[in-house]
């Protein structure tokens, strides 16, 4: 349940950054392509946080969750890169 709950955060996370942008920059296509550029790399350290935490805190090993790092960095990236290349 947590992954699932860390998972929509990502995505409205990346909702929220692009509704900054279109407030701030219009929407044009080399800022939306920024900003989800933008989204990648914060959800990538976010991520990584989460898998620290999982590791150094609650115990697993860098193995299990790796699957769970892939997961919950990979869903809303792979979403905001594939709605920006065919949407925006």
């Amino acid at each position: 349940m947590r992954t699932l709950i860390i998972i929509v955060a990502g995505l409205v996370l990346w909702a929220a950054c692009l509704g900054i942008a279109k407030l701030m920059a219009g929407s044009t296509a080399p800022s939306m392509t920024a900003v989800t550029m933008a989204f990648v790399i914060v959800w990538l350290l976010v991520a990584a946080v989460n898998m620290w935490l999982g590791v150094s805190r609650a115990g697993y090993s860098v193995r299990e969750e790796l699957p769970i790092f892939l997961l919950i960095f990979g869903l809303p990236a792979a979403a905001a890169v594939l709605m920006n290349w065919k949407l925006l």
